[in-house]
């Protein structure tokens, strides 16, 4: 199934089949136990992007595509990156006590509330007070039915999806919309000035010299970001300053980046922004669907101001259907889509034992962005790459239903060692840094003669200027 998977994951970002033998795996025990094919997704969306990695440096540096090793160790910490990192011996704080599931009156509902605004929309939905106790939201939504509470939550602008099983997916309007698609969307954007072939010299990172726009949030975009910084670009994530990251999250997804604020309400900042995107090669956007529409910056827009641009947009839902407009995130993807009912029992939801689809949604994106650098070499225009983590999710449980067009089968070895996550040492690291002594996981995108760790690690969140390097 790893072939399956890594061959689709290529085939859809419209790769080579005969470079997939470049790619082999390391195969260990207790690795992402699930009993959807959670391994196979993972080995598939981190080779892939490895192997685009691989691609963009012979294109740069000429001779044969280095071979990728893809090892299960590597993969798994990394997919596990926002639990294995320590802030001064600090573990993370995960999930805040009102994101979580909840029995109804008629089956089970997942909140997510991690962000403060989030959980005063989610009680202010429930009629409750901002103070109110995890009993007091217990009791409140155990007399609701679990279609209620998500659509009156999600009108008061907060976040709770109703647990549904795939065939109740299936039959769901959205999900009907997700599964005409494939996994991924890429494109040519017409704009009224057409760019000649990007001109990348040569470079020991395959990302040198590219700069990323990064305005993305919380973990599969900024997962995306980090690894293209990995691989050498210069990226600045840009936030708006009423809207902080939470603390731990920016810790984990920071490595390489600089990180700045702007109001794109404000004219001043605005003008800033748009100096930056004049400099700009990538934007990748994590919003929900038209969201940032109103700033420029729908791909259309960005293609007539910035031709030659690669626009990676990212969403939970997709930027169609009756969801299309809707906030998500990965634990409630998960419950909408019926991967919990499956991962879970007769008694109650279960989930994947990481985030797996923003992890592999991430790697995707960067690959999608990579891929897109490579293709611009030699034709130019100006690229977009679209990807939703619903369309991460059927893919996993349509057991990666994208076409593997030739190639040889994936190379596997099983190594001695098994991944124990309680002792996952060999893949972690530590380094100093402005935010206090950091033990982090290591990236799992390797290629021969490839980086092996980021240039810089995080700092404080909006720390930096609004300029590139």
């Amino acid at each position: 199934m790893t072939h399956a998977a890594l061959g689709g994951a290529w085939a859809a970002l419209g790769g080579d089949a005969e470079l997939l033998p470049r790619a082999f795996v390391v195969l260990r025990d207790g690795f992402l136990p699930a009993r959807l094919p959670v391994r196979a997704l993972a080995r598939g969306c981190v080779g892939a992007c490895a192997l685009a990695a691989a691609e963009l440096h012979a294109r740069r540096c000429g001779g044969g595509v280095p071979a990728v090793r893809v090892d299960d160790g590597a993969v798994a910490a990394a997919f596990h990156s926002e639990r294995h990192l320590l802030v001064d011996g600090r573990a993370p704080v995960s999930f805040a006590p009102l994101s979580r599931f909840w029995r109804t009156a008629d089956g089970w509902v997942r909140t997510h509330a991690n962000y403060p605004h989030h959980r005063e929309r989610l009680l202010g939905a429930l009629g409750l007070a901002c103070e109110a106790s995890v009993d007091t939201v217990a009791g409140e939504l155990a007399g609701r039915s679990a279609a209620e509470v998500e659509e009156a939550v999600y009108a008061a602008g907060g976040l709770a999806v109703a647990l549904r099983t795939p065939e109740e997916w299936a039959a769901h309007e959205q999900g009907r919309a997700v599964a005409e698609r494939g996994l991924l969307h890429r494109s040519v954007v017409p704009g009224p000035e057409s760019s000649g072939p990007r001109r990348l010299s040569a470079a020991p990172r395959p990302a040198e010299g590219v700069r990323v726009l990064d305005l993305t949030r919380v973990l599969a975009g900024p997962v995306a970001t980090r690894t293209l910084a990995l691989l050498g670009a210069d990226v600045l994530r840009v936030d708006a300053p009423h809207l902080p990251e939470l603390a731990d999250q920016h810790a984990d997804t920071g490595f390489g980046k600089r990180s700045t604020t702007l109001d794109l309400t404000r004219d001043a900042d605005r003008r800033t922004f748009e100096e930056l995107l004049a400099g700009a090669d990538v934007v990748v956007t994590g919003y929900r669907p038209g969201a940032l529409d109103p700033f420029g910056l729908a791909a259309e827009d960005l293609a007539a101001r910035r031709p030659g641009l690669v626009v990676a947009q990212l969403s939970a839902w997709g930027a169609y259907g009756p969801w299309g407009g809707r906030r998500g995130f990965d634990s409630l993807v998960q419950v909408a889509t019926g991967i919990a009912a499956t991962e879970g029992s007769p008694e109650e939801p279960g989930a994947l034992p990481a985030q797996a689809l923003d992890h592999g949604t991430g790697y995707l994106l960067a690959a999608g962005v990579l891929r897109a650098l490579t293709e611009q070499t030699a034709e130019g225009g100006t690229r977009l790459v679209r990807l939703a983590l619903t369309q991460t999710a059927r893919w996993l449980t349509s057991g990666f239903a994208e076409p593997v067009a030739g190639g040889e089968p994936v190379g596997e070895q099983a190594a001695p060692g098994s991944y124990d996550p309680q002792d996952p040492g060999p893949w972690l690291a530590e380094t100093d840094s402005p935010l206090g002594r950091l033990r982090y996981a290591r990236s799992p995108v390797s290629f021969a003669g490839g980086p092996v760790g980021w240039t810089r690690p995080p700092g404080p969140w909006g720390g930096d200027s609004p300029r590139w390097r």
